[in-house]
């Protein structure tokens, strides 16, 4: 970097910003505000992996170009997850990137309710999807269904009945 000289007049002021810009502009800089370039992720087997979270529910899951299968902890998912409700959570992310029957997902989960570790499942195949394929990532996140849902359950406090209920107030 060039050291400032000084100058008594403005045209030596004007002159040495001239000088520091053109300096600047003659330094290569990388783009602060240009998007990573994301890759394709895949282990040796050929499969993209990913952790989903929700709640207290943590779910690895495992996916591959196949005929749609979708293996939970060993068992299909139409017996893992028996309400509609939850297969529905489960195959949204499918559904949003145009993808239905296209991979064979193996899933372990562990931790939670039902109900979280569908959100789990979701969330975890969202992502092991955009290591797959990349050009994904867009409608997947336009969907919010990269995003990790933080919510849990409030613990519950020290003289109260729940997180915030209080014990019934008795005036006599």
């Amino acid at each position: 970097m060039a050291t400032p000289r000084k100058t008594s007049n403005l045209s030596g002021i004007k002159a040495a910003v001239k000088e520091q810009a053109s300096a600047q502009a003659a330094t290569p800089v990388a783009a602060d505000n240009a998007a990573p370039e994301h890759k394709q992720k895949l282990d040796k087997h050929g499969r993209a992996y990913a952790t989903g979270k929700r709640k207290n529910a943590i779910a690895r899951v495992w996916i591959k170009p196949g005929k749609g299968k979708i293996t939970v902890n060993g068992r299909a998912v139409e017996v893992y997850f028996a309400r509609p409700v939850l297969q529905m959570i489960v195959n949204q992310p499918f559904a949003v990137a145009d993808r239905n029957n296209q991979f064979d997902v193996e899933i372990l989960v562990n931790g939670g309710g039902l109900s979280g570790q569908a959100g789990a499942v979701k969330h975890g195949i969202s992502k092991a999807l955009t290591y797959f394929e990349p050009e994904l990532r867009k409608p997947l996140k336009v969907a919010k269904f990269l995003r990790r849902d933080a919510r849990v359950v409030e613990r519950k406090k020290y003289g109260r009945v729940k997180a915030r209920r209080r014990f019934q107030f008795s005036k006599r």
